[in-house]
């Protein structure tokens, strides 16, 4: 966050951000006038549910139990349709939440029909209400401009303005074929997308608009973004399926501005 605070511009009429995933940046940045996306359906859906449903959305939480039965069993809900359909926005957003908490590694993973399917993680006291960041989100997401979308990344941008600011942080390009992540959405996200997403980014630069974009310090990366300002990061990274995997990793901030 240190090294991305250094490249954010002093001044911008709105904040764009089409892969928002944890929010991470939003949230450390804090704009009034914002435009926030993601594909994921199950996250949006939690975002809004935070923003306007906060205290349900803490009550509902304090009913999971952090049991492996009781794990699997909630989990097992996405994958009985009825069942599914009925439970409420505010239902879904907690299962989420719980889900996240308890499997392992806190590794938001889907299968090919977008069912969860982390394992439990078996941790001894996992954090699964926490009351004063819910609605610390909830304040900041009502109290400002926040339009909040769950639609195509492109899509997201569609009338922006030369005085807007996109932060892009896209599925990142696998450092190796074992490496390779793609569970977030039930679709994946290819090199062949890589390549459209730089596209994207050529024509809001042909506009005027400013972005900053994050990935993976490859050679495709590198070679594909090698016309714009790339400065390497030393990035602290928790997910990893072996602990000798997880700690500091090298990746790349692309600026097509000074």
């Amino acid at each position: 966050m240190k090294e991305i605070e250094k490249y954010i511009p002093s001044h911008f009429s709105r904040y764009y951000e089409p892969f928002v995933g944890g929010g991470a940046v939003l949230f450390h940045l804090q704009p009034k006038n914002a435009v926030i996306n993601d594909r994921n359906a199950e996250l949006i859906n939690l975002y809004r549910v935070i923003k306007s449903h906060p205290d349900e959305l803490i009550e509902d939480l304090k009913g999971h139990k952090n049991d492996e039965e009781y794990f699997y069993d909630t989990r097992l809900l996405d994958r009985e349709k009825n069942t599914y359909s009925e439970l409420t926005d505010i239902q879904r957003a907690s299962r989420i939440i719980y889900l996240n908490k308890t499997c392992y590694n806190g590794l938001f993973r889907v299968n090919n029909a977008g069912e969860f399917n982390a394992p439990f993680g078996r941790y001894k006291n996992p954090a699964i209400v926490n009351a004063n960041t819910i609605k610390a989100v909830s304040h900041y997401l009502s109290k400002n401009n926040v339009q909040i979308l769950n639609t195509d990344y492109k899509k997201s941008l569609a009338n922006i303005r030369k005085d807007a600011f996109v932060y892009f942080d896209p599925p990142y390009d696998p450092v190796s074929d074992s490496a390779n992540f793609t569970g977030y959405t039930k679709n994946g996200f290819s090199k062949r997308d890589q390549v459209k997403l730089k596209e994207l980014c050529d024509k809001l630069h042909a506009k005027g608009v400013k972005f900053l974009l994050s990935n993976s310090s490859t050679e495709f990366i590198l070679d594909l973004y090698k016309d714009y300002n790339i400065i390497p990061v030393n990035a602290k990274r928790a997910i990893n399926s072996k602990a000798s995997g997880r700690g500091e990793v090298t990746e790349v901030l692309v600026r097509n501005y000074e």
